[in-house]
């Protein structure tokens, strides 16, 4: 057998594992906008718009607060194996999901769906970056990212078609199709090599509780108005930073999160978060409660705002050679202030109206959030790099989750039943809240220094240099 003969199935395999990552991908993706548009017929069937907020919230938390964890956890058992076991509780989660007979009966399949959805965009990342040189990895990035943008286009009306002329339980039972395929060829083709180290070994099970506890608390203090939790959630986080702080192997970097440029970086992305994901919860309502519309058309409310991220995204890496990450970072944050501050005044606009402000949000939120965590892995000292990373995405994730909690205690349970003028003024108090939050996200960004056009520069720096 000649020496080409092994390298040939060796490519294979990578190729048919990279197309089981991928599917996983785009079941993620698709998760995140196909939802949003079916949300209006879930609550008319099972009723508890009180709970609006927490199939969102819930699944955002779990995610979030469960991918350091299964990240530290592939560290030491593979990969492989944990993937596996992410995507087979993803859609186990998405069957009982499907099956749902009450909304508190949706919000804990959401929960549980979320805990295994945490493991699918960490562990596809790590397992490219092994996979794949470094010359060769950028375009299966750019593949990746193409993903998401299809899944942008179709997964709002993919939402909206299946609400409307079959049963809102497809839009969960539509994730079946794709993650079975992707599970069966990573389990069959993907190939790796676990390493361990005495400091891998001890997963931070402590500090994974108490963010999970603490965050589980927070958002439901939120969403239901019961101030005591919300409270004690703050204390349990608190807890959980300070066990961070002492632990060998922290799920989050805590004292490096203390520089600057992360800080902004974890804020920014917080605060950018809160306000997307938590508008982004509620547009479907306006187009079927405000609008008359069908649930079609809460998913085209809901596609210019992803396909405007996606778009922004692809640019922002082009220009980045003439305006640098920070220039980049705080035009996002400009767009995003005067976009919401014109949604405020334009809140009884027509439905093509707030769509197309809906697109120039996306754009706001491309440009700010794929340039914020540039600049902080630029920033960052390479073998921190992954646990950084992990930060900002939790950030942005956890700040999705409160946000969508707090809006919702903006418009009220009565607004979302009674809809119309009712809810458009709950809709405009949440545009006001967004404003807020991107407004003094633009103002941190504006403290850090102008690092100008990033020509050729090394491939990490230390925190420091990029301080204001």
């Amino acid at each position: 057998m000649s020496r080409s003969a092994p390298l040939a199935a060796a490519s294979s395999s990578r190729l048919y594992a990279t197309v089981g990552l991928v599917l996983g991908v785009f079941l993620a993706a698709l998760e995140s906008s196909v939802v949003a548009t079916a949300m209006p017929s879930v609550i008319r069937d099972l009723g508890g718009q009180h709970l609006y907020a927490l199939p969102f919230a819930v699944y955002l938390l779990t995610s979030t607060v469960s991918s350091p964890l299964w990240g530290r956890a592939s560290d030491i058992f593979g990969r492989k194996r944990m993937y596996l076991a992410g995507v087979i509780l993803f859609l186990l989660g998405s069957a009982l999901c499907g099956a749902a007979t009450s909304m508190v009966f949706l919000v804990a399949a959401r929960a549980f769906q979320g805990l295994g959805a945490g493991a699918v965009m960490p562990l596809t990342l790590t397992s490219v970056g092994e996979m794949y040189t470094l010359e060769e990895r950028p375009k299966v990035q750019a593949f990746i990212s193409g993903v998401w943008g299809v899944s942008a286009l179709v997964g709002p009306l993919l939402g909206g078609v299946l609400a409307e002329h079959l049963s809102w339980r497809w839009v969960f039972y539509v994730n079946l199709p794709f993650g079975i395929p992707a599970m069966l060829l990573v389990w069959r083709y993907l190939r790796e090599t676990v390493e361990r180290t005495s400091t891998q070994l001890q997963l931070d099970w402590l500090g994974a509780l108490g963010f999970t506890v603490g965050s589980g608390l927070l958002v439901w203090g939120l969403s239901l108005s019961i101030w005591w939790q919300v409270g004690l959630g703050l204390l349990v986080l608190a807890g959980a930073v300070l066990i961070e702080l002492k632990h060998p192997a922290p799920l989050l970097p805590i004292k490096t999160l203390g520089q600057r440029l992360p800080q902004v970086g974890l804020w920014g992305n917080l605060l950018g978060g809160a306000a997307y994901f938590g508008v982004i919860a509620y547009l479907p309502l306006f187009a079927q409660g405000v609008s008359g519309g069908r649930a079609t058309s809460g998913g085209l409310i809901l596609t210019p705002m992803l396909l405007g991220w996606v778009l922004a995204s692809i640019i922002c890496t082009r220009l980045i050679k003439i305006l640098g990450l920070t220039r980049q970072t705080q035009i996002g944050f400009v767009v995003l202030t005067i976009v919401f501050a014109l949604m405020i005044v334009f809140a009884h606009a027509p439905l093509l109206v707030i769509s197309g402000f809906g697109f120039f949000v996306g754009m706001g939120m491309g440009f700010s959030m794929v340039s914020l965590l540039l600049a902080v892995q630029h920033a960052t000292p390479r073998a921190e790099m992954g646990a950084t990373t992990s930060a900002m995405l939790f950030a942005r994730q956890m700040g999705g989750a409160l946000g969508t909690a707090g809006m919702g205690l903006l418009i009220g349970s009565a607004a979302i039943q009674e809809g119309g003028l009712a809810l458009v003024g709950g809709l405009q108090r949440t545009f006001i809240l967004s404003l807020l939050l991107v407004a003094l996200g633009l103002a941190l960004t504006l403290t850090l220094k102008n690092t100008g056009p990033l020509r050729n520069a090394p491939a990490t720096r230390q925190p420091a240099e990029l301080d204001a």
